[in-house]
C-alpha cells in the first residue's frame, strides 16, 4: 500500500516546525526589546524641555549688540531642537549664533539656524560657544546723551523675559537677569 500523499511524513512535520520557528522567535525578541523599552520609560516619551539660568550681558559701551545664555535640558526620550528665539523686552533683533576663533586669535560669530538638544542631554549656552545675539536699539521715546549715544535701557539684576521656541516642545518663555560681563562666570 502507498502512502497518502497528503498525509504529512515526520520530516515534513520537522520542516514545517523549524520553518516556523524563525520568524516566531525574531517576533519574539522584538516585542521583548519593545517591552524593556517601555518599562524603562523610553517608549513614546517626547522631548522634554526645560530651561533655566537665563542670563543676558549688559552691552558694551555704545555696542549695537549683547548675548543671551540658557542652560537647556531635555529630561525626555526624543531629541528636540532650538530654531528661534524672541523676546518682547528687547526690541532689536534676536538671532542664535556660535562664537569662534581663527588661527590668528581673532574671535567672530556664525549665524546658527538650530541647535539640537539630545534627548537625555544639556545644552549650556556660554560666551565660548553657542549664545544668543540679541540687538539693542534705543527705545522708541528716548533722547540721546551728548555725542548722539542712548543710555543702556538695562540695569544689572533686571529681568528681560525671553520665549524660546523648539521644534518638538513649541514655546518657553524664559526670564534672564541682565548681568555685567565681568560677572558672567561661563
Amino acid at each position: 500500500m502507498t502512502d497518502n500523499p497528503w498525509r504529512p511524513s515526520r520530516r515534513r512535520l520537522v520542516d514545517a516546525l523549524l520553518a516556523a520557528l524563525a520568524p516566531a522567535t525574531a517576533c519574539s525578541v522584538a516585542l521583548g526589546g519593545l517591552a524593556t523599552w517601555a518599562a524603562v520609560g523610553k517608549a513614546g516619551s517626547p522631548a522634554r524641555i526645560a530651561v533655566s539660568s537665563g542670563r543676558v550681558l549688559l552691552p558694551y559701551a555704545d555696542g549695537t549688540e549683547t548675548a543671551a545664555f540658557f542652560d537647556i535640558a531635555n529630561i525626555g526620550g526624543a531629541d528636540d531642537r532650538l530654531v528661534k528665539v524672541t523676546s518682547s523686552g528687547t526690541a532689536g533683533e534676536i538671532g542664535l549664533s556660535r562664537h569662534r576663533t581663527t588661527k590668528s586669535g581673532a574671535a567672530y560669530r556664525s549665524i546658527v539656524v538650530s541647535a539640537t538638544v539630545a534627548a537625555g542631554s544639556e545644552l549650556a549656552m556660554s560666551p565660548h560657544g553657542l549664545d544668543v545675539t540679541v540687538g539693542v536699539t534705543p527705545p522708541a521715546r528716548a533722547k540721546p546723551r551728548a555725542g548722539g549715544t542712548y543710555k543702556a535701557r538695562w540695569r544689572a539684576g533686571d529681568l528681560v523675559s525671553f520665549t524660546l521656541h523648539f521644534e518638538r516642545s513649541g514655546a518657553i518663555k524664559a526670564p534672564a537677569v541682565v548681568i555685567r560681563p565681568s560677572d558672567n562666570s561661563s
